[in-house]
């Protein structure tokens, strides 16, 4: 069990530390400490968001238009650490 384990825990990890810094740096775009007109600035916010934009997708198809307020990531954060730390464990470890 340990040969499934391991690589979707760690593909959970990487989704998960992915999201984190995703998050931290729209809140400081948001705050206007980091700045979009900055090449590597704005480099690294398309590449995220190419990242993980086709995982908020399906979620953003189900959930009510709340257009201010994004919870398409925090219902992706919510279902990676549910599945990482407690579902995926509970599975295949009984």
């Amino acid at each position: 069990m340990m040969a499934i384990y391991g690589p979707l825990k760690l593909i959970l990890d990487v989704i998960f530390f992915i999201m984190i810094v995703h998050i931290i740096m729209s809140w400081l775009i948001n705050f206007n400490v980091l700045n979009l007109r900055q090449p590597l600035v704005a480099s690294i916010w398309t590449g995220l968001n190419r990242l993980l934009e086709p995982i908020y997708t399906p979620i953003r198809r189900i959930l009510p238009n709340t257009h201010p307020l994004d919870l398409a990531p925090l219902v992706v954060f919510i279902i990676v650490i549910s599945l990482r730390d407690y579902i995926l464990p509970t599975l295949l470890f009984g």
